[in-house]
Formats: structure tokens, sequence, C-alpha cells
């Protein structure tokens, strides 16, 4: 290792605290210096060159096939749930603490008109209504003798965002987006939480009726869900409903040492170490850890009302039909190839599978070492991952990535990945045709039924390294590789063309007022 950093007693203490070893941040540090090595680009992966574009006749079928699989109880939902609200809030709050200071003078809309914020504060000022959450506003602002309208008309938009925003009212800001209102229906509200909830049972509920889904949540927030978990238990379990629901936390062992621009290890002004969360590539222990079978993966955000949810359902059921049937065959082949000898026909066929179906290209050893090779390549996990046309959302892509062996393979590849100064690398990004909506199905056990190690079939080069502050002084980050991107680097992997309609995410409050995020019932 290429540097001389010395821990203290002290230091070893916390780095122990964290279930790390010194080792282990150590080889941390290595990586900051050494930096993590740009993906190369092949090329972009297009219909008919990495994505698949099915036909409806071969979607019902596969309905068919998976309709099957859940029925057996193999099927699970997993959702990533730690993400505070306080990005969807962003705006708003800027606007909030940049001018309605606490104890200052009483400030109207048009106090501020010529500002850049004004726009965003009018948007929430004339919408306030439309929001799923504007009940619950009222609620707050009532139990003070006020009401919305009022503040509305008489341009006090500084209360308005107090109430919404702080612990004066629903304090917003801090909770976490996944118990945020979303929706309003005839006769109740509902967050995005209990929507992955309603969802879920068109797809994912067994022949017990038992539907089974796993959040990750921050610990700080696990009481807040574990209440509104049981509150709305009542509204969405009936006949032979039944939910299995768990939470795990971010585990302290995958966060990540910070440092400086020197890549000495950053301190807080206690002189303790700074460690931060690993990004959602540190979920690989949360996901290996649940041993699942069929498992959908999904974020918080994209979720929709009861009028759209039958298309979502259907192209979920139309992925895990084509997961649930490629790994049948896949099963196939190991057990063939696990005969004493293994044909020069099947060969042929396992060969020519690997190569043209899966993308992944073979060199050409012979007799038991092309057995091994093609066993080694099927016993992985796979995963079946929709794809967007790009429409110009953000978000990383689907692209032919040549490894270091040279050899191609699909990967979901994000901005901050690629060298863009490297024209062709430049060149290829631009020429993208779809996008990551992060809607994807995974199986995760082997043919003998085994839980796969997950931690296996990861790729650590494929890491972030991110600039933040710390106490108003800058800080290097490191990031695990992505959870859809590195983390699952090793992993089989087909690209499905979705409809952009399956893609509905709110990052910001003002994406509510699209017409996907309005139900009609109100």
């Amino acid at each position: 290792m290429d540097h001389d950093v010395i821990f203290t007693d002290v230091d070893l203490a916390q780095i122990d605290e964290h279930g790390l070893n010194e080792v282990d941040v150590l080889a941390q540090i290595d990586i900051f210096i050494h930096g993590i090595p740009a993906v190369k680009l092949d090329r972009p992966c297009t219909v008919s060159d990495g994505i698949v574009r099915l036909q409806n006749e071969e979607m019902e079928s596969l309905v068919d096939i998976y309709r099957e699989a859940a029925l057996a109880g193999r099927a699970m939902k997993f959702v990533p749930a730690s993400g505070a609200a306080t990005r969807m809030f962003k705006t708003l709050l800027s606007c909030y603490h940049k001018y309605f200071k606490p104890g200052a003078k009483p400030m109207s809309l048009n106090d501020f008109i010529d500002n850049p914020d004004y726009d965003d504060i009018l948007r929430m000022k004339d919408n306030c209504g439309k929001f799923a959450f504007s009940g619950r506003l009222q609620q707050a602002v009532s139990a003070d003798g006020m009401e919305v309208e009022t503040l509305i008309n008489e341009g006090r938009c500084d209360l308005m965002l107090a109430y919404l925003l702080t612990e004066k009212g629903l304090d917003y800001s801090c909770l976490p987006k996944g118990l945020i209102d979303f929706h309003c229906y005839a006769d109740h509200v509902r967050t995005p939480f209990m929507e992955h909830l309603v969802e879920a049972v068109d797809y994912i509920k067994d022949k017990h009726g038992v539907v089974r889904l796993h959040f990750t949540i921050s610990p700080e927030h696990r009481q807040l869900f574990q209440e509104h978990l049981e509150q709305v238990r009542g509204v969405i379990e009936a006949g032979n409903t039944s939910y299995e629901v768990t939470f795990s936390v971010q585990k302290p062992s995958t966060d990540t040492i910070a440092v400086d621009h020197d890549n000495v290890p950053f301190r807080n002004v206690d002189g303790s170490l700074v460690f931060r969360p690993g990004g959602h590539g540190a979920l690989l222990e949360n996901l290996n850890d649940l041993k699942g079978d069929i498992v959908f993966i999904k974020n918080i955000d994209n979720v929709v009302p009861d009028r759209l949810k039958p298309e979502i359902c259907r192209y979920h059921q139309v992925l895990g039909g084509y997961l649930v049937n490629l790994q049948q065959r896949i099963f196939s082949y190991l057990q063939g190839l696990d005969d004493a000898v293994a044909d020069d026909s099947l060969l042929a066929e396992v060969t020519a599978f690997v190569q043209d179906f899966l993308g992944i290209e073979i060199p050409s050893p012979a007799g038991d070492k092309q057995v091994e090779f093609l066993r080694q390549k099927l016993n992985r996990p796979l995963r079946v991952c929709g794809m967007v046309k790009n429409e110009g959302e953000p978000g990383g892509g689907p692209f032919w990535v040549r490894g270091p062996d040279q050899g191609c393979s699909r990967q979901i590849v994000e901005s901050s990945q690629v060298d863009f100064s490297a024209s062709d690398q430049a060149d290829i990004w631009q020429r993208s045709t779809h996008f990551n909506p992060v809607d994807l199905v995974c199986a995760l056990r082997d043919y003998r039924g085994e839980p796969f190690d997950l931690h296996e079939f990861s790729d650590p080069d494929t890491g972030f390294i991110a600039v933040k502050s710390s106490e108003g002084k800058e800080l290097k980050a490191l990031e695990h590789p992505g959870l859809w991107n590195g983390a699952m680097a090793e992993w089989n992997t087909v690209f499905i063309e979705v409809p952009a309609s399956t893609f509905n995410p709110v990052k910001s409050v003002f994406d509510l007022l699209r017409p996907a995020h309005q139900t009609g019932e109100v």
C-alpha cells in the first residue's frame, strides 16, 4: 500500500465499532490514491443488440409462466427506502431558510417577486390543494386556529412552508420519502410505502394469500415505518391477503472512510475519523442476507395510483416470466453438464446459448475445460432488467462493456463511471437509446436450490468517488459499486424494453403534479 497512515488506538476502536478492520480501511484509502478506473464502453445496448423487444403474444405466455412461480411462493419485492425527503423539497427548503428566518418580519410572495426562487413558491401556492398532503397540512394549520386558504390568499408563504417542512407542522423535510403522502383517494391517502404494498398484491401474492416485501430503511426511521405498517394493514389486508413485511438497515460495516484532497483520513473537530454510508451498493449485503429466490427490485418513489397499476403489474409479470423461463433453461443445461459425459450436441447447444443469447464471448477451451467454463458462466445470479427509451430522464443506461479480459458483457452504467474526456466514450454514451428505470427481477438461487453468495459476483473496481462536505470543509467519499451497477457486474443479464409509462419517479415534490400521480378521485 502506498501510504504511511498510522491509526491510534482510539481510531482502531472506532474502526472496530463499524465492523471493519485496519486492512479494510487502508484498502479504501488505496482506492482514493489510485482512483477508480473508468469503464470501457464498447457500444450502447440497442434493440436487437443487447435489448429484447417482446411481442404481445410472447408476453401472454410469459405472464402465465410467472404466475405459476408466484403462486408457489417464490417471489418477493425488495425496496430501497432509506432516502430522506430532503431532496424532494430541496428548492422549497432553500427558499425557506433563505427568506423566512425565525423571528424575521412576515414576508409575502410579493416581497421577492424578482427572485429566481419565486416561481417555485408561486407554484406551491397555486397548486397546494392538488397535493395528497394538503389535508394533513390543513390539520396542522387548523391546530393553531388558521386556514391554509387564508395563508395562501394573504400570501403568507413563509407560514405555509413552515407548516409543510418543519416540526411546526408536517416536518416533511426530515421524514423518509417513503412516508410522504403521494396519492389522494376518495377516503384515504397513500404514501409510496403503502402503494408498494398494494401494487405487490398483483404479482407477489402466493396461493396462500401471502405478499412478501422487504424494505431497507434508516435506523432512526424504523419505528415510523413499523407504526405506519400497522396503520395501513386494516385498509389493505382483505379477504385472504396478508403481508409479510420485513425491514433492514444498512450495515455499519459497509460505511467507508472519508479523506481530504491529499487522501489523508478526514477527521471531525473532536479528532474522530469520518465514516460515510457506502451508497446503495452497500445494500448488496441486505439483499444477500435475504437468501431470496425471485426478487423484484424497485425504488421507493416509482409508484402510481390504482388506475395505472394494471399495466405496471403486467410488465412485472412479463419480466418475471422471462426470468423464470430463462432460469429453467439454464438449470436444464447445468444439470446436463453434470452428467458423467456431456455429449457433443449438448456442448454445442450450451456454447451457442452462452455466446449468442447471454452475450458472453467464449474462448476455445477443449474437453473438460470447456465443460467447466460453461458451468462457471451459467451458474451465477440472473437478472432481467426493464429498459425505457431515453427521452431525457436522468440515470444510467444499458451498454456493452469491455472487461479486462477483452470480453464484452451487458452492464448498467452511470455517467460517473465514464471517461468523457475520451471522445469515443463520449460518443458511445451519446448514442445510447435507453436508460435504466431501476425495474428489475433477480434469480438468487442456483440450480440445486442453494442461495448464491452475491459478493462473489460483484466488481470492486466499479465504485464511485464523490466530493462532499462536512463542517464547511470538502472531503472525498467512497461509494461501493452501485447495487444494479458494479455490484451485479458478474451476473447473467438480460435487458427487456418496457414502456415509459412504467417509470414514474418523484424526485421533486412538483413531480406529484404530473398526471401519472393524480388519482382522479378527489
